[in-house]
């Protein structure tokens, strides 16, 4: 039973800057790598970062020295800070975590709703 809930999209322009935030709740024992996606129209999703649990980052060619993720472990919160935008980043983007449910089980990866980044001017 566990939700996962992305914040802070929007309208802005061309160079502007967002910052998308998702926070999971529920049942969590423990989560371990988490990303983000996104799905502009008529393309398929795409990872565009990913965090581990120490911290280690990786990013897509696209939008790397732009975006930045983070994670705060004590809030089950993973942000991405999204600069310098450009219209082709325009997309629906999805909060994604491998969760814990209990020790000893595995990890079951979990979305969230998705919300809409539009960058146009």
């Amino acid at each position: 039973q566990v939700q996962l809930v992305e914040s802070g999209g929007g309208l802005v322009q061309p160079g502007g800057s967002l910052r998308l935030s998702c926070a999971a709740s529920g049942s969590i024992f423990s989560i371990d790598v988490m990303r983000w996606y996104r799905q502009a129209p008529g393309k398929q999703r795409e990872v565009v970062a990913v965090i581990s649990f120490d911290g280690s980052t990786n990013y897509a060619e696209s939008v790397k020295g732009r975006f930045t993720i983070s994670r705060d472990n004590a809030k089950n919160t993973v942000s991405l800070q999204m600069n310098s935008l450009k219209p082709e980043d325009t997309a629906v983007y999805y909060c994604n975590a491998d969760i814990l449910f209990s020790y000893g089980r595995g990890f079951i990866g979990s979305w969230g709703q998705g919300i809409q980044v539009t960058v146009s001017s």
